[in-house]
């Protein structure tokens, strides 16, 4: 399964960035897709998430900011968002796996994920 992530970016606060990451994971079944950051000198933590059926789930500290998405079409899993905080500021990475019956924000459900890609946000 190839997960591909374009750049991240940097931005001022209050603004908005869209990231991308290229799978193949669309192509299998009983999909579990997220995304996860890490903020320097803390642990990764679940931001989105998104299951076979549509059904996403956000972390309460992006919930409303952030939208998570998927165009199977175009092999392409995305996060938008929006109202960017300076504590935002993080390696973000995408994961994937199928085959999955619990779709579950925990990084252990998930066996293939895409490399870092840096947000920063400026106050």
């Amino acid at each position: 399964v190839q997960m591909v992530v374009p750049g991240g970016g940097s931005v001022q606060a209050g603004g908005s960035l869209q990231l991308s990451c290229q799978t193949s994971i669309f192509t299998y079944n009983n999909i579990c897709v997220a995304w996860f950051r890490q903020a320097q000198g803390k642990e990764r933590e679940w931001v989105a998430i998104l299951d076979t059926a549509g059904g996403a789930g956000y972390a309460d500290s992006v919930k409303g900011r952030f939208s998570i998405s998927k165009d199977a079409a175009k092999s392409t899993l995305y996060l938008q968002m929006n109202s960017l905080k300076v504590e935002d500021t993080a390696m973000y990475y995408c994961a994937a796996d199928f085959g999955v019956w619990q779709c579950r924000p925990e990084a252990s459900v998930f066996k293939y994920w895409g490399h870092g890609t840096q947000v920063t946000v400026s106050s």
